[in-house]
């Protein structure tokens, strides 16, 4: 069985906005695309994309799902294999079981907003 490692910046309920300004990323360990194994959080010292970067190294990273991130920090890690979802937005919960169902895009933005009376 093999384990895969997502990870995905978060503020509360949310992915963080941007890349640079994450202090907590949740740590998600599944077999494939299966039910979760592991689940953990990280608290980061301050905001430090590097250190973030470091972070997802370390922990052995496959996956980051994440808001808008710097060019540089986006081939960087492309480069050491972790794929990357950017550009997200919304409940991390929603972004992470559409990447368990590979129906996630970079760009997917998971709000419900009223319109007229109608959600959307």
């Amino acid at each position: 069985m093999t384990l895969h490692k997502t990870a995905i910046p978060i503020l509360g309920e949310e992915i963080v906005p941007r890349f640079d300004l994450t202090t907590e990323v949740i740590i998600l360990t599944t077999a494939e695309f299966s039910d979760i194994q592991d689940k953990k959080i990280i608290v980061l010292p301050r905001s430090s994309p590097d250190e973030l970067c470091h972070t997802l190294l370390v922990q052995e990273i496959n996956t980051l799902i994440c808001g808008a991130i710097e060019d540089e920090y986006y081939e960087f890690l492309k480069w050491k294999k972790i794929e990357v979802f950017d550009g997200v937005s919304g409940n991390w919960s929603h972004a992470f079981k559409r990447w368990q169902t590979q129906t996630l895009n970079s760009g997917d933005i998971f709000f419900t907003r009223m319109i007229e009376g109608r959600l959307i």
